[in-house]
Parts: structure tokens; C-alpha cells; sequence
């Protein structure tokens, strides 16, 4: 019977975009039969040739995993695109009716389209690499020994290891179990962990957050209805980028005002005016092309791939293009202490025994609840350093019971028989949860914590079931294990380049508050002294996000309540990044409008990550910040240049319908200034350094600039083209007419290129400079005249073109401080 999404009211839910609740607990149905082991026995897994087998049948885990477009993909979507189509079918025209010069927009466009593949291939095989580094590879059972595979190299009936951290790749049944705790949240929105034992389902999608274990692989590929829906729920949906659904926004208005006025202008160039034919044709091509913004959608490709191949060479691995443009975006960023703020290995300082413990018998606790767990974090294992197994000549006592670490309990324990034969049961985590509202020791422990240091508490309990919820009750302190944690030497730049960038920095965590504030006071972190014990944080979410504001560090923060912190910053209209590595970040790394993985963190967290670390390095983060920076701020400088272009020329083709004249510009003269004025300076510009931070309402703050520009620019060409129409007679006055209107529209697109390159360096200086020689150069190189059909005639017109665009250049200076008053920068 195959699973299908349900409601919480039981009926099918259609069309959501996250997976609905999954019955956690239904048979998953074997396609084919999978032999299980006999409970309590370990089990071997395939044999060589039973894998060969199942590989022939196809019985393989071939879901493909995601990735970036493929060549075809790419191409597709640079060639076959509605603007491209128009320009076709109009270059098509011109080769058949005027000479080549009039053809040089169509060649622009395919050399536009080829530098958009090449970069966006680049991109491609950048993020590949990187996925294939950053790949988690589940370890698997065969003939007995355990080694690590691909994700699409198990085949159906494989024996796969858990542990914690380790995500659930295929549909399966649990074969062994150590205190298995395994969180299907992603898949059910249940946030509390389920035990597992063995003969029990797990599905894809899940992830251990406590324990180990092994099951076997009973639904693999794309036979698994659950596997599909947690590859659906595992990942992100495609974040929101602000700025290509405004360029889509902007491109569909293009649209709706060119068709019209494309009509119009066929209809008056080719009917009302009685001109040669061929003519005709060129000047309303020549009218048409330069209102398409055909390369702003190719610059905003170009700038984000060369982004991701930017940010590859630093081993981050950008999931999602729009990502960069989203962290950029980003006022808030949570912090998880452990592996961001501090590396994962800690020391042990001290050892304080409580209440006249023997210290030796503390120490053989120790060694014992090291040896304990295979699968130690990072604090047990600084433990299994200071009291390694067989040291002292003292052997560990034998395990009967052990309890591993949980992020919702935090504590881990375990029961022994010690070598006199005689039992004992132990608790082992935070001491302000095991230790009861006003004992004394809790003074001794915080005058540790606001050291930095990290204190958990060693209690000895009543022998009983460990995983009770009662079972701390009753227990007696027996010593205090001090550990000094790793402070990462590049965090401190980090949070100073946030507080400069006005981000404010929220550390988050599941230690003791106090601890966790002094380690981001050691760091510089502002606010680091206001902290707050996630245990009094209220419960209503806007008292929540208020709490959020007015702190800057968190402590004994469950994953639930990371998740809630995360919403309630939302709600206050922020936009928040996470950045965690472990099992408790990915609720919250999921929810976030960003989430941030260490490359080292747990397999979940890569998965639900929309930029993964792939060096472990917070450092890199403000690497992924100014690349977004420079993506979307200098995006928003050239959509100016070319929406401004989009303006003139459409203004310029419906006075020239009203006025019933030749259109006068030919194809050429467009390409000319285009390429001078907006083209090569556009691409420089795109690449450009920009520290800006990103602004919302792109749209907006794009046509107010282009759409003021773009009229003070038609009506200066227009003016100067029909002074130019009285003034000249005879042979040759269109191309003096045409010659001294371009003239115009040149001085004044250059002076909106001035404008936007701002605020001036020497190489932008000299850009803007190069541009200007490059058309004074075709003014007086005299094939160059004839190739562009361009000869200023006379002296009294030429200077008139000039004294016009002073003019126009001044309104517009005008223009753009009263924009940037009225509305802002």
C-alpha cells in the first residue's frame, strides 16, 4: 500500500508545498522481501554478490540527488528565451534588407548568450565539485565489514549504521538499536524524538538525536513514496529572490508597453510615410530592438555565477544561488556557540568531587561513563582524553545500561556493575537542570560560568530506568567536571564585521546562559552581558520577539524553542540567518529565511542548509555577505542603465508615431551607444566591489531613477532631432539629422553612466573616460563615419546637441538628488 500525505484531519492534503503529517509509525510495505536479522544478533549485511545482483535488477537508490542545472538545461535557458525570440525574428529581417552594420545587435546578443553559458557552466561545475566534497556517505554493512558508500550506491536489503547526526537516507527497518532516538519532525512536524527499537520503520528524512543503531534498507530509489516526500521536506523551498522576481516583474511591463508601441511604430514607418522600403524597415527595427533590456537578465546570471565560483574558491558551497542574495539581505544572524563561536574539542581543567567524594572513585566514574558511549559528543570525549580506558591500570566497570546525550534532556547516564559487584546508575550533563532551584552548589557552578567555562554536573541516581522522566529525581551530586572550550581565532573579526555591517548577533544555545555570555564577552560580541536563560523565555510569541531584541545570548535553549526564536524574529519583520552544525540547529536552520552549515556538522544540518562551510570556518561568512552585497547593489546600479535605455526608446517611438517622422536612428547608431553606454561599462560595473547594504523594493528604487532619466533623455534626442529636421535640407539631411540626435543621446546616456558610477575610483574614471574616446573616436576616423553612417554636419547643429544635452545633464543631476532626498538613496 503506497503512503500517501495526510492532514491532520486524515484527508489527502493537495497541492502544499511542505510534506503533511506521515503516520510514523506505518509498515512500509517492502516492494521486494528483505531478510532481517534475528533480534539481538548484529547484523553482517550483503554479501558481494547479492549486492552485484540487486545492482542488475536495478534495485538501487538512484533518486537524484539535487544539483545545478545540467549543459542542456543551461543552454536551454539562456537561448530560448521571449526577448532572444524577438530579436531573432527582427536580426533575421535586417540580414535580408540592410547592410551588415545593422545586423551588429543580433551578434551582441549571441556573443551575450555564449558569456552566459560559459559562466553559468563554470558555476556549474564549481557547485558539483563542492557537493561532491561536502557529500555525507552513510556507512554500510558488507560481508561483515563496515564501510562508507555513496548515497546511491545502496541497494535494497543493504544494512546502514545510525548515529547521532547521521540523516536516514532510504526507507528502512531497524535492525539494531542502542538507545536510538531518531526526529521525524521534517516528515510529521512532531518536534519531540521517537524511541526506536528494533522491527521499527524509519523513514527518509529523519535523523538520529540520540544513540545508534543500524537498519536495514526496505524501500530504496523512487519506489518510496516517503523517500520522495522527505526529499521534498529535507530540503529548503527555492528561497525568495527579491531580485530576479523583480526583473521578472519588470521584463512582463517591458513587455505590455512594447507590443503596443512596436505596432505603432510599424504602422507609421511603413504606411504613413511614403519612404523606400528598406528603409523603413531598418529605422522601425531600429526603433524596436533598444526596448528590450535583453542584457540585464544576462548580467544578473553573469554576477551570480561568477558569485558562486567566488565563493567555491573560499570551499563554500552555495546550495541556492539566490542565497547569496539572501544573506546579503540579512539584519539578524543566530549564532550556535558550539562549532561556530568555539571549536568542537574541549579540555577538562578541573575535576571538583562534591559532598567528601572519593576522587579516585570519581575519576573511575569517569573513565567508566567515557567508555560507555560509542558515539561520545564532544564533551564526553574530552572525558575519554583525561580518563582514557585502561588508565591507571584500572579497568572500566561493566555497562549495563547507558543513556546517551540529548539536547531536549541535557544529560546523558549509564549503569554499571562495578568491580566489587555491587551497581550503580549515573547522570552526567547541566547542572541547573539536575540540581533543584537554590542549591547551593549552583553558586560555586556560576562563578564558573561567568568565567567562560563550561561546568557539567556528575550525580549519582537510584538505580532504575534511566530514560525516565523522573529520573534525575533524588540524585547526589558527586562532582563538578570543569571544561575550558576552544575559542575559534577568527570569531572575534567575524562579530566585529556583523557590528560594523549593523547585523545584529543573537548566540544561541543549549549550555548555561551565564557560560555562554562570558565566552561571547571574551569575543567582543555588544550585549554580550544581557543573557537570558531560555527556560524563563515567555511563551507568546510577541513577548518572544521582544525578549530576542532586547538580548543578545541565549542559553539552555531547547530545538523547539530555537525554532520559535527564529519565527518570532520573523514576525517583527527581520531577516534572520542561522548557522549551526549539530542535530539541535536543524529545526531552526530550517526555518530561518537562511540557513548556515559547518561542512563538519551533522548530515541533517548539510541537508537543510542553504550554504554549507565546507573549510568550518565562521570566517567565511562575511565573504558570502559582501558577495551578496556586490550581487545586489551593483544589479541595481546597471538595471538603471538599461531600464533607462527601455524608457528613451519607447518615449522616442510614440513621439515619432505622433509626429508622423522618420524614426532617427538606424539599428547601428543603437548598437553603438548601447554597447558604449551600457554594454562593456555594465559589465565592469556588475563586477565591481560594493559594500552597500542590500535595500528592499528593488523595483521601486530602479524606475525611479530609470524612469525620470529615460524621459529627460527622449525628450532631449526628440528636441534635438526636430531643430536638426528645420535646419537641414536636401540630400543627406536625414543622416545629418540622425547624426546630431545621436550626438545628444550620447552626451546624455553617458551622463547617466557618470551618475551611476559613482562614487568615483580611477578605474571607473577611466571607464567612463574610455567610453567617451570610444565615440569620439567614430566621430573622426572617417571609414568609421561611413561604417556608422555618423557625420556631424556643420558647426551651428553640433553645438546645439551639445548646449541641449548640458542641458538635459543638469536636469538630470537635478532630477536624481531630489529622488534620493525624497525617497532615499
Amino acid at each position: 500500500m503506497t503512503q500517501r500525505a495526510l492532514d491532520s484531519s486524515g484527508e489527502q492534503t493537495p497541492g502544499s508545498s511542505r510534506p503533511a503529517m506521515i503516520d510514523a509509525g506505518a509498515e512500509l510495505d517492502p516492494v521486494h522481501p528483505v531478510d532481517l536479522p534475528p533480534s539481538g544478533h548484529r547484523a553482517t549485511g550483503l554479501t558481494t554478490a547479492e549486492v552485484a545482483e540487486r545492482v542488475a535488477r536495478g534495485e538501487v537508490n538512484d533518486v537524484p540527488v539535487r544539483s545545478s542545472r545540467s549543459l542542456t538545461e543551461i543552454v536551454r535557458a539562456n537561448v530560448f528565451t521571449r526577448f532572444n525570440l524577438i530579436i531573432g525574428v527582427l536580426w533575421v529581417i535586417m540580414l535580408f534588407v540592410a547592410p551588415i552594420q545593422d545586423s551588429l545587435f543580433g551578434f551582441v546578443i549571441v556573443a551575450n548568450t555564449g558569456i552566459g553559458i560559459i559562466q553559468e557552466w563554470r558555476a556549474k561545475r564549481t557547485l558539483d565539485s563542492l557537493a561532491v566534497i561536502g557529500e555525507a556517505k552513510p556507512t554500510v554493512r558488507r560481508d561483515g565489514v563496515a564501510a562508507e558508500v555513496s548515497t546511491h550506491e545502496i541497494v535494497l536489503g543493504d544494512v546502514i549504521e545510525l548515529g547521532p547526526g547521521d540523516k536516514v537516507v532510504v526507507d528502512g527497518t531497524v535492525a539494531e538499536a542502542d538507545s536510538l532516538e531518531v526526529d521525524e519532525s521534517l516528515l510529521t512536524g512532531e518536534a519531540d524524538p521517537v524511541l526506536k527499537r528494533p522491527g521499527d520503520p524509519v523513514m527518509s528524512g529523519s535523523f538520529v538525536v540520540a544513540g545508534g543503531g543500524a537498519f536495514t534498507a526496505t524501500k530504496v530509489g523512487r519506489e518510496a513514496y516517503a523517500a520522495q516526500l522527505a526529499e521534498e521536506a529535507s530540503r529548503f523551498t527555492l528561497v525568495h529572490s527579491e531580485l530576479r522576481s523583480g526583473i521578472s516583474t519588470i521584463l512582463k511591463y517591458v513587455t505590455w508597453m512594447m507590443v503596443p508601441t512596436a505596432i505603432g511604430l510599424i504602422i507609421s514607418q511603413l504606411v504613413v510615410k511614403d519612404n523606400n522600403f528598406k528603409d523603413s524597415v531598418a529605422r522601425t527595427v531600429g526603433g524596436i530592438v533598444p526596448m528590450i533590456p535583453e542584457g540585464l537578465v544576462l548580467l544578473t546570471s553573469v554576477a551570480f555565477a561568477i558569485g558562486v565560483v567566488r565563493l567555491g574558491r573560499k570551499q563554500c558551497l552555495v546550495q541556492e544561488l539566490p542565497a547569496i542574495e539572501g544573506l546579503a539581505r540579512v539584519d539578524v544572524v543566530c549564532l550556535d556557540k558550539t562549532g561556530t563561536l568555539t571549536e568542537g574539542g574541549m579540555d577538562i581543567t578541573e575535576v571538583r568531587p562534591l559532598n567528601g567524594s572519593d576522587e579516585a572513585y570519581v575519576h573511575q566514574v569517569l573513565r567508566s561513563l567515557g567508555s560507555s558511549d560509542p558515539r561520545p559528543n564532544a564533551s564526553l570525549q574530552a572525558i575519554i582524553d583525561a580518563y582514557p580506558a585502561g588508565g591507571d591500570g584500572k579497568a572500566a566497570w561493566t555497562v549495563t545500561e547507558a543513556m546517551p546525550f540529548s539536547s531536549a534532556r541535557k544529560y546523558s547516564g549509564a549503569a554499571f556493575t562495578e568491580t566489587d559487584g555491587t551497581s550503580s546508575a549515573w547522570l552526567l550533563g547541566a547542572p541547573d537542570v539536575l540540581l533543584p532551584e537554590g542549591d547551593p552548589t549552583l553558586d560555586e557552578i556560576d562563578h564558573l560560568n561567568e568565567q567562560g567555562l563550561r561546568v557539567l554536573l556528575l550525580a549519582r541516581v537510584p538505580s532504575g530506568e534511566l530514560d525516565a522522566p523522573d529520573a534525575a529525581e533524588g540524585d547526589v551530586p558527586t562532582a563538578l567536571v570543569v571544561l575550558e572550550q576552544r575559542l575559534r581565532p577568527d570569531a572575534a573579526e567575524t562579530l566585529k564585521y556583523f557590528a560594523q555591517q549593523n547585523v545584529a548577533t543573537k548566540v544561541i544555545s543549549g549550555d548555561n546562559a551565564v557560560s555562554v555570555g562570558a565566552v561571547a564577552g571574551k569575543l567582543g560580541l555588544a550585549g554580550a552581558e544581557n543573557t537570558l536563560d531560555a527556560r524563563r523565555m515567555p511563551t507568546d510569541p510577541d513577548e518572544m520577539a521582544t525578549a530576542m531584541e532586547q538580548n543578545a545570548v541565549f542559553g539552555r535553549v531547547t530545538p523547539q524553542q530555537k525554532r520559535d526564536m527564529v519565527a518570532a524574529l520573523q514576525s517583527r519583520g527581520h531577516t534572520v540567518a542561522m548557522t549551526g552544525d549539530g542535530v539541535n540547529d536543524v529545526l531552526a536552520l530550517k526555518d530561518a529565511d537562511i540557513g548556515v552549515s559547518m561542512g563538519s556538522g551533522s548530515e541533517a544540518t548539510r541537508a537543510v542548509a542553504q550554504i554549507v562551510l565546507l573549510n568550518n570556518s565562521f570566517a567565511t561568512l562575511p565573504s558570502v555577505v559582501a558577495e551578496g552585497r556586490r550581487v545586489i547593489g551593483n544589479i541595481t546600479r546597471v538595471a538603471t542603465l538599461f531600464l533607462t535605455k527601455t524608457v528613451y526608446s519607447v518615449l522616442l517611438a510614440i513621439l515619432v508615431v505622433c509626429s508622423q517622422v522618420e524614426y532617427p536612428f538606424l539599428p547601428r547608431h543603437l548598437t553603438l551607444l548601447a554597447t558604449l553606454t551600457i554594454g562593456v561599462p555594465a559589465f565592469f560595473l556588475a563586477l565591481a566591489p560594493n559594500k552597500e547594504r542590500a535595500q528592499p523594493h528593488f523595483v521601486r528604487r530602479v524606475m525611479r531613477y530609470a524612469i525620470p532619466s529615460g524621459v529627460i533623455a527622449a525628450a532631449a534626442t526628440f528636441t534635438t532631432y526636430l531643430i536638426a529636421r528645420h535646419h537641414y535640407s536636401g540630400p543627406g539631411a536625414l543622416e545629418a539629422e540622425t547624426s546630431a540626435a545621436t550626438l545628444t543621446l550620447f552626451l546624455v546616456a553617458m551622463w547617466v553612466l557618470a551618475i551611476i558610477a559613482r562614487p568615483y575610483t580611477w578605474w571607473r574614471i577611466g571607464l567612463v573616460a574610455a567610453m567617451g574616446l570610444g565615440f569620439l573616436i567614430v566621430l573622426v576616423v572617417p571609414w568609421l563615419q561611413d561604417f556608422f553612417a555618423l557625420k556631424l554636419v556643420g558647426t551651428t547643429l553640433p553645438w546645439t546637441a551639445v548646449g541641449i544635452a548640458v542641458a538635459a545633464a543638469a536636469l538630470l543631476e537635478l532630477c536624481w538628488r531630489w529622488v534620493g532626498r525624497r525617497f532615499g538613496a
